[in-house]
């Protein structure tokens, strides 16, 4: 469905921050690697953290769930043999599948979004896999990918860190299962290592141990580990809050935030920094958020490398900042649902902001006045372009109109619903 964002001078209101869709996605991969019964409090709701539970239920996890938890039994290092997965639009769960599906004979992930995820390489990972003994069938590294394991073994395993973390997580939380003890090298520039952290985190309250450089470029685990039945509770979501709290500096505003850990692992805790650093008034004490926005910003220069999924929100504020902002070290952000350089800024400049790109940059000249709008942006079926140009709709002279905006669902489902509580004019087209 399409939507209609039209310009909104006042937000004003409270909302609780969403759960973090990544602890949640990770909690539940853990309990369903554990044997015997996990579980988790305040689970995320959203397209990827669904994917994964229909996917570890499809491979024998128990699962049962109400309000206010999940409780899962799990299926420890033997999943139940399936032929197929369908991980939706989900890459991070495709990942740290491919990996979990390595213990099976063999399993097919199908391509369920050609146009999105069907469209992204994961060369790096099937490379890793394949010298753990894995077979892999794929198309030039894309989907579909048929995995053919059964008794993967540990060993010495290079991995790349230029192009996702993901890869590596997905190894992290295989390793420990395998009878040998592996040693993971990662080749290349790491990204996003703070996801890293997020995973270690996990994979320590989880029980298990992993000895890692302070560069994150060795991990020694040792084989023979089992995963803990343990209790986790998931804390608020920086990710999708960062659009929120963006939405709330480009205004006027009067906006609490609530649930968000100020001592947080999440990289896009540092929206947070960003936006003092662009003298947007704010307080964040006892979890809460508190955004006082003048619809005043002057410009910053951020490395994005750390909190790439907060960069897009960033940007669109800096749209409308005083001077030139430049968000660089984002390269990765080329390798997402959709290029969220080039895909993004052309639809920006569409809106009437004044962007250009590099390759591992977004450079913007504030426009503090506000941009013309009166268009029809392309989202690329992307969640975080989405709601980034939610943001720019807020502050445009006219209505701007986002194609495919339900596909927010895939990491925030309730975004529209929470700006319109909060006072901003969005209207779903009907079809």
């Amino acid at each position: 469905m399409d939507l209609i964002v039209k310009p909104t001078s006042e937000l004003s209101g409270e909302i609780q921050a969403l759960s973090s869709k990544n602890y949640t996605t990770r909690y539940l991969l853990v309990a369903a690697l554990a044997e015997g019964t996990s579980t988790v409090y305040y689970p995320a709701h959203s397209e990827d953290s669904d994917a994964l539970r229909r996917c570890i239920r499809d491979l024998g996890a128990v699962i049962e769930e109400d309000d206010e938890k999940i409780v899962i039994t799990g299926f420890g290092k033997h999943p139940r043999h399936v032929k197929e997965l369908n991980v939706g639009n989900a890459g991070a769960v495709l990942r740290f599948l491919m990996a979990v599906a390595s213990l099976s004979p063999e399993v097919t992930f199908v391509n369920a979004y050609p146009d999105s995820l069907g469209k992204r390489p994961h060369d790096d990972l099937i490379v890793a896999l394949e010298q753990l003994g894995v077979q892999v069938d794929h198309q030039n590294g894309r989907l579909p990918i048929t995995i053919r394991g059964g008794a993967p073994k540990g060993g010495t395993i290079n991995v790349s860190g230029e192009v996702s973390s993901q890869y590596l997580s997905a190894l992290l939380f295989l390793t420990p299962l395998l009878e040998e003890d592996s040693v993971i090298q990662v080749t290349g520039d790491m990204k996003s290592k703070v996801v890293v952290g997020q995973t270690l985190e996990v994979l320590e309250q989880a029980g298990i141990r992993i000895e890692a450089s302070p560069d994150y470029s060795t991990f020694r685990v040792a084989g023979r580990q089992s995963y803990e039945a343990k209790t986790y509770t998931v804390q608020g979501d920086y990710p999708g809050s960062a659009a929120i709290l963006a939405a709330a500096a480009v205004t006027r505003s009067d906006v609490k935030l609530h649930r968000l850990e100020e001592r947080s692992k999440q990289g896009e805790r540092a929206i947070v920094d960003v936006l003092q650093m662009m003298d947007v008034p704010l307080r964040h004490e006892q979890g809460t958020v508190h955004v006082s926005g003048n619809g005043r910003l002057r410009a910053v220069e951020f490395d994005g490398d750390a909190a790439t999924d907060a960069v897009l929100a960033m940007v669109a504020a800096a749209v409308f900042a005083e001077g030139t902002s430049r968000f660089y070290n984002v390269e990765n952000l080329r390798y997402k649902e959709c290029d969220r350089i080039t895909d993004f800024v052309n639809e920006l400049k569409k809106a009437g902001a004044n962007v250009e790109e590099r390759q591992a940059e977004i450079i913007v000249h504030g426009r503090p006045h506000g941009v013309e709008g009166g268009v029809e942006i392309d989202a690329h079926f992307d969640h975080r372009v989405i709601m980034a140009l939610s943001i720019v709709g807020l502050r445009a002279r006219k209505p701007i109109l986002i194609k495919d905006a339900h596909h927010v669902a895939k990491s925030y489902p309730q975004f529209f619903d929470h700006l319109a509580s909060l006072g901003a004019s969005v209207e779903w087209v009907k079809e």
